[in-house]
């Protein structure tokens, strides 16, 4: 199945039922359908089968579109991410060579800003007010004619998205139509079945969390989208549309947790949240239970090579972990369906429940490769396993637990030093709302162990509590034998925090260290 026709199943089954809604605008699923048609059409008018059709915008209807007409089309939809400044943008644009690049209306300005350095691009089309030296997107879209298209191969590119960057340049994930729908049945085979469910997407539409959406369309779902992450915004989305579910990652959810104004809002429709993108504490969770009892929770593990989730930690699960006080809570569950996963040592060889070694997975939906990069490409392979990266562990009955980025792991005094397991420790102290954990270069121990810590308002703390509380939880060695103090963690669009920013602000001064 192409990626391209899922409009055209969920017309087909719900043709009247809202698709995408954004604020006071909506359509159905009939008139996605349509619309997808028109504007793969037009798009074959000014650019040809093969080539990169690049998008700048928030969530907005028009990019729910581009998801499905830009493959129809034979095209490549390739995703850029608005936070970046105007130079990274320059340099995955150039990267990718787009064609075309649509953006919307607020960011013309740093398009404008690297113009002159993005030679591929010949056509440039503006979502919202018109402007000089960019045509209208809507007039684009209503050139075409809303008729099928020839179907393009399942083995061409749909999606071009560019990893994260955390430590290093960005690469361009080539994900096909078969990979995106591989990742697409494979969370239809394997998530929690909901009827009626009114989904909000709260996820930026440029990350590979955006399949989502996906899987709600072929569900026929109704489909709301956050245009970006607004606390507020989204509880009165919830109460007035009546959400039933959404996803969100674990930073999202402690601000929600913590903001004043949510028991201001009626949020008893929503009945599950998936959460990832990160680790989710143990402690955030049981919180997120106490104020949201009516919600089941669940989370998995995916990330952008592999098109979407490939574990799965169910409601049910969540439900027995907090009830029997179970280890699973801290685990992303058991192997999806539809993907092979495995956890091995140096020479590949899978080590037994206990051990830890790094996740591989294999599947239709892992990615073809990286973009013009087949050095990145070959390093990513053996015999067909995607190396992930993530350090884990099995337990006896197929739990997953992830330990850490196998490149986050801090050497300190010849011991090795997981930060996600002194984080989890630091998220139990009641003054803590964020907390990071990285290594800095230590002339005696090659590595020490140091905390970034975001406290709650209202609370007080310093790092000698902070270092005592590690130390009463876990191994001396392991605590941190500094602390930093920060506002807000910084992170990338999904929730992840940037711990190379951290890296380069512990070595540049711009954190104060408390010990």
């Amino acid at each position: 199945m192409l990626l391209s026709e899922v409009p055209v199943h969920a017309a087909h089954r719900a043709p009247d039922r809202v698709a995408v809604r954004l604020d006071e605008r909506a359509i159905t699923y009939s008139q996605m359908r349509d619309d997808c048609w028109r504007l793969g059409q037009a798009l074959l008018g000014i650019a040809q089968p093969g080539d990169r059709v690049a998008i700048l915008a928030e969530n907005c209807l028009e990019y729910a579109l581009c998801y499905y007409a830009v493959p129809g089309a034979g095209m490549t939809l390739t995703f850029l991410n608005y936070r970046l400044a105007p130079a990274e943008l320059a340099w995955i644009i150039n990267d990718a060579a787009p064609s075309v690049l649509i953006v919307q209306d607020k960011y013309l300005g740093a398009i404008r800003a690297i113009r002159d350095q993005t030679p591929s691009v010949r056509h440039l089309l503006v979502i919202g007010a018109a402007a000089e030296g960019a045509a209208s997107f809507d007039a684009l879209l209503a050139s075409g004619t809303p008729q099928p298209l020839p179907p393009p191969s399942e083995d061409s590119i749909a999606w071009l998205l560019y990893t994260s960057g955390t430590t290093g340049l960005p690469k361009g994930a080539m994900l096909t139509h078969r990979n995106v729908m591989a990742a697409v049945f494979n969370s239809l085979a394997s998530w929690d079945k909901e009827p009626d469910s009114h989904y909000l997407l709260t996820f930026p539409m440029y990350h590979v969390a955006g399949y989502g959406m996906v899987v709600n369309h072929l569900r026929g779902a109704e489909l709301t989208i956050l245009p970006n992450f607004v606390p507020e915004a989204l509880f009165a989305l919830i109460e007035r549309h009546r959400i039933t579910s959404t996803a969100a990652a674990p930073t999202m959810i402690a601000l929600l947790l913590d903001h004043p104004a949510m028991p201001d809002y009626d949020l008893s429709s929503l009945r599950n949240v998936g959460y990832g993108a990160s680790a989710m504490p143990a402690a955030v969770l049981l919180r997120a239970r106490e104020k949201w009892p009516q919600v089941r929770f669940g989370t998995g593990f995916g990330m952008t090579e592999l098109a979407g989730n490939v574990m799965v930690l169910t409601a049910d699960e969540h439900d027995r972990a907090i009830d029997e006080g179970l280890p699973i809570l801290n685990s992303v569950g058991r192997q999806m369906l539809l993907a092979r996963v495995r956890v091995v040592d140096e020479a590949m060889a899978d080590v037994a429940p206990g051990v830890e070694g790094e996740i591989v997975v294999k599947g239709d939906q892992v990615l073809t490769g990286y973009w013009r990069n087949p050095e990145a490409t070959a390093r990513a392979f053996t015999d067909g396993w995607f190396h992930t990266g993530d350090v884990g562990r099995w337990d006896a009955d197929g739990y997953l637990t992830i330990v850490d980025r196998k490149k986050d792991m801090i050497v300190t005094g010849g011991e090795n030093v997981y930060p996600r397991e002194v984080e989890e420790v630091l998220y139990r102290h009641p003054a803590v709302l964020e907390a990071a954990v990285v290594g800095m270069a230590d002339p005696v121990w090659g590595e020490s162990v140091v905390a970034i810590i975001a406290t709650r308002d209202g609370e007080a703390t310093d790092a000698a509590a902070l270092i005592r509380h590690c130390r009463d939880h876990i191994a001396s060695y392991k605590k941190p034998k500094a602390v930093a103090f920060i506002a807000e963690l910084p992170k990338n669009a999904s929730g992840k925090v940037l711990k190379r920013t951290l890296r380069d602000m512990l070595a540049d001064g711009g954190l104060m260290l408390e010990r």
